[in-house]
């Protein structure tokens, strides 16, 4: 099972002192909008989205279907797939994909033991 490319979702307070500050780490703008309040930065392969009041906690969160440059992979675990997965293992999901929609994007989530929030976002 290929859960997609890896990000790390920020809840942040000032998106302007949170882009000046992974600038100065070595991150770039690679998407997003800082007027609508995200960003997308990287560095390498390391994502960081920067979200000021979207979110109350950070995420860890996954693609399917996209690579670490946000490109469609030909081959990749449709979100439903691993939502169906999730509860074979008999794991809680916080929120599931819609399943009157057998195929596109979708969005899961699951509460790690440690109370890590997990968000498997699917675009395509």
């Amino acid at each position: 099972m290929d859960l997609g490319a890896f990000s790390i979702s920020l809840a942040v307070k000032d998106i302007q002192a949170s882009r000046e500050f992974y600038e100065k780490l070595g991150f770039r703008i690679f998407g997003g909008k800082q007027e609508d309040n995200w960003l997308i930065m990287k560095s390498g392969d390391t994502l960081i989205g920067l979200f000021q009041g979207m979110f109350e906690a950070n995420l860890i969160t996954f693609n399917p279907g996209w690579d670490q440059n946000a490109k469609d992979v030909a081959e990749f675990t449709d979100v439903r797939q691993i939502q169906q997965h999730l509860k074979d293992q008999g794991l809680e999901l916080q929120t599931e994909v819609d399943p009157d929609k057998p195929s596109g994007p979708g969005h899961l989530v699951v509460v790690d033991p440690d109370g890590n929030t997990i968000l498997i976002d699917q675009h395509r």
